[in-house]
């Protein structure tokens, strides 16, 4: 199936200056796949190697001598390293921790041969080993679950260019727009873990994603017992259980465990974020950029790691997601929240250390929450998501009021519009009118919000 990530492996192949990747991400997003699909594309001879199946190239790796190295993996796969149009991958290297120091000489002495690794525990691994990463000598690539473009690409590839197409300036027709929202409650559903997808293409069958889903939880699960000891499991599981089920809510870790003390959660929350299966969303203060820099690590809310297993973790089935109305789709475990937020984290699968920001103002007489703010150049919008076609503006407002915005996104289940809107609020016996500009994009339209901020900044707002 096509990733989106496979262009960006093709620009770092052709890169006069290329430096080894490693590809990050949970278990079963698909790394391997994606290597294996883009090394088969570009006519590439393929030196693959499961780490975890050979463990003891753990001590070979650590003599950090590369032509022995390399004979060592000829030898295993009876494949020639140097020949031209090779690549070495070197799956689950968090297996093999040395050969992640090791990287460092492929670059020095081996710059003409292309390496790739993959890992899906790689924290893990850093974690329990003293020696250093081999700082400005490689390059990362973070995967995320297939997205909804991706999705379409398999699902319904004449749909795609719409989204692709859409400006500021144009319109998306009814028809198209209420087949693309069926398309996207299908996603809600099946999620974006690859062999979900896969499974439904292959049967037509969205009942078929369910196995799919629990086996891959499962795996998940018996994961655990390499991040914790025995007695520390249950917590493990219910922290685990807890996310899928609290996504968008602000972390009381009272409503995770009475049991449990506020330490050993923490503990827990961070062992699965190494995983790569939740992500915390932090509050920032906003005040400028990088948002991260204001961010508080006291405040924050949990995404799980795809809206399809979020929904298979609390029991909904696709009877259930799909009788839902507009306004019960948004409460009934934040799915809405859930399904921006994943995009936003890996948008086209970036470079760059997946992180999101919310904002957050807690008083007596006017509290006011912004589901995630993100930034983009100097430019810094507040992303209200309304999985129905109304709700409330009262915290972009607040938000546009304190920090002098101008412009804001709302996420929703309506056709594009752009709109000046002003409203009226009390603020230090006050009464300031906030004017603002406000987008509203369908829920669809997430993959291309990176486009779309970056032709603002270009050209400013262009009315629909």
């Amino acid at each position: 199936m096509k990733r989106f990530a496979e262009e960006k492996l093709k620009k770092w192949l052709e890169h006069p200056y290329r430096k080894p990747l490693i590809i990050r991400g949970a278990r079963q997003v698909g790394k391997s796949t994606m290597v294996r699909n883009f090394a088969n594309a570009n006519n590439l001879n393929l030196i693959e190697v499961n780490l975890e199946k050979y463990l003891e190239l753990d001590n070979i790796f650590q003599t950090l001598k590369i032509q022995n190295i390399i004979r060592e993996i000829e030898g295993l796969t009876g494949k020639s390293a140097l020949s031209a149009n090779s690549l070495l991958f070197l799956d689950e290297i968090q297996a093999t921790p040395h050969a992640l120091q090791a990287l460092r000489y492929f670059y020095e002495e081996l710059p003409r041969l292309p390496v790739i690794a993959a890992g899906s525990l790689l924290e893990f691994a850093l974690s329990k080993h003293n020696f250093s990463m081999p700082v400005g000598r490689i390059e990362y690539l973070y995967l995320g679950p297939m997205t909804f473009e991706e999705f379409l690409i398999e699902s319904d590839k004449n749909l795609l260019d719409y989204l692709t197409d859409f400006g500021l300036a144009t319109s998306i027709p009814q028809t198209v727009h209420k087949r693309l929202l069926e398309k996207h409650r299908e996603f809600l559903f099946i999620g974006g873990m690859p062999e979900a997808v896969l499974r439904y293409i292959q049967t037509n069958q969205l009942s078929e994603a369910i196995s799919v889903h629990q086996s891959i939880l499962e795996t998940y699960k018996d994961d655990f017992s390499k991040y914790v000891r025995q007695e520390q499991l249950i917590r493990l599981h219910r922290v685990f259980d807890y996310v899928a089920s609290a996504v968008g809510d602000k972390v009381k870790y009272s409503n995770i465990s009475k049991d449990d003390k506020a330490r050993e959660l923490k503990i827990a929350i961070d062992l699965l974020s190494k995983a790569g299966l939740i992500t915390p969303v932090y509050h920032s203060s906003c005040a400028g950029i990088p948002l991260n820099a204001q961010a508080d690590s006291s405040k924050f809310k949990l995404l799980f790691l795809d809206v399809g297993l979020m929904n298979r973790v609390c029991g909904l089935d696709w009877l259930a997601l799909n009788s839902m109305d507009e306004r019960k789709l948004v409460n009934e475990g934040s799915i809405a929240e859930q399904f921006i937020g994943q995009h936003l984290l890996y948008p086209n699968n970036s470079a760059e250390t997946p992180s999101l920001n919310y904002w957050l103002r807690e008083e007596k007489t006017s509290n006011a929450e912004i589901d995630y703010v993100i930034s983009r150049g100097d430019l810094i919008l507040p992303a209200e998501v309304k999985a129905g076609k109304s709700g409330s503006l009262k915290s972009l407002f607040q938000f546009a009021l304190d920090k002098k915005t101008q412009i804001a996104i709302r996420f929703d289940l309506n056709l594009p519009s752009i709109q000046n809107i002003a409203h009226n609020i009390q603020q230090n016996q006050r009464t300031e009118i906030v004017s603002l500009t406000l987008i509203s994009l369908p829920l669809y339209l997430v993959c291309q919000l990176n486009r779309l901020i970056d032709g603002i900044r270009k050209e400013g707002i262009v009315t629909v």
